[in-house]
């Protein structure tokens, strides 16, 4: 009888770490959700070599092995995600302090313009210095129909909001949509504003266009590169 109480005991002492590590994952705290775990750490508490008279249970208890939560500081797939956030968030920051310079309707559509640029492979200033070129940033959008700022279909399509005119216009010229993608898969940003407006129609379009793009900011490969997410 002594025998078995001293098993359960040493029984009771192997579940005990391993409910303790269940119990944060049940909890009703809110936390915030930021895209990084940032939940508080998980202590666990031992007693090393503990012994019970006749029966040694801290060859047990070593045989346990506790599954640790990375730092999210030291993940390198972490942290190259926050470096790609911090230059989507500045070159967002570039775009939308030219139109605020310009009193120009499109301030605030900086982040949604690079996110939908780096989705697609574009360089991240080549739809606000269209929408520049088009609509002076969205003072003088298409008249016929709504939410055109970038003249996409001779401004004869319209759209249900900015934020989808800029999704749309971006899967296009990233060559994404297969009805348009002959006209624009696999070419650089001077063939895509080539395409986009041919110099038989305006003679220097792709020129003026990419004059914008350098007023807007510098080339940034890292948010040119296609999200593989």
């Amino acid at each position: 009888m002594q025998k078995k109480n001293l098993i359960r005991f040493a029984e009771s002492l192997v579940l005990l770490p391993i409910l303790t590590v269940s119990m944060p994952f049940g909890s009703t705290q809110n936390f915030p959700d930021n895209g990084i775990n940032t939940y508080p750490p998980i202590v666990l508490s031992q007693k090393q070599n503990i012994e019970v008279p006749g029966l040694s249970i801290s060859p047990i208890l070593s045989g346990i092995s506790f599954n640790q939560a990375k730092d999210p500081v030291l993940d390198p797939a972490l942290d190259l995600r926050a470096q790609i956030f911090k230059a989507q968030a500045k070159k967002a920051e570039s775009i939308d302090a030219y139109f605020s310079e310009r009193d120009m309707p499109l301030e605030g559509m900086g982040m949604k313009m690079v996110e939908e640029a780096r989705k697609h492979g574009l360089d991240w200033r080549l739809l606000p210095a269209i929408a520049v070129r088009e609509s002076t940033g969205g003072k003088f959008k298409c008249k016929k129909v709504k939410n055109n700022p970038f003249g996409w279909g001779s401004c004869r399509i319209g759209f249900g909001s900015n934020e989808e005119a800029i999704e749309i216009v971006a899967r296009n010229l990233g060559g994404n949509n297969p009805n348009t993608s002959r006209h624009y898969d696999n070419k650089t940003t001077l063939q895509i504003l080539r395409a986009y407006n041919p110099p038989s129609i305006v003679r220097h379009y792709a020129e003026q266009v990419m004059k914008i793009m350098d007023t807007i900011g510098d080339a940034d490969v890292a948010l040119v590169t296609p999200a593989t997410t």
